[in-house]
């Protein structure tokens, strides 16, 4: 991932999980709305905003790396709301689906990053 179209495709990816993930957020118990409903929205804007602040460093290398942080967290919260029956499996299946297509993305993202320090 090294040019700018790149780097906006897997932003467009976040945004496009966050847009599937608001009304499953919404299903969610009554009483889980301030704790583990808060949780994954504060995790996602974390993840959203560790994207922006990549595309915009210079060096991007940590900023990579908290975001690949955010994204595992995000990625417990998603599998634990499903252990917890809160997500139906076919939403929990979508939205693990948008998340691995996102840590490919970013993987690949590092992987250009490392690359473009070794052959500097």
């Amino acid at each position: 991932m090294s040019g700018v179209a790149d780097d906006l495709k897997i932003l467009q990816k976040i945004f496009d999980m966050m847009e599937y993930a608001y009304p499953a957020l919404a299903q969610f118990p009554k009483s889980e709305k301030f704790a583990l409903v808060t949780d994954i929205k504060h995790s996602m804007d974390r993840l959203l905003e560790r994207c922006i602040e990549a595309q915009k460093k210079y060096y991007k290398k940590t900023t990579l790396q908290d975001m690949d942080v955010e994204l595992m967290k995000l990625r417990a919260y998603i599998r634990l709301s499903f252990n917890l029956k809160f997500l139906p499996m076919k939403k929990y299946e979508v939205w693990s689906a948008k998340l691995v297509e996102i840590g490919k993305m970013l993987c690949g993202w590092i992987k250009a990053v490392n690359n473009q320090k070794k052959s500097t």
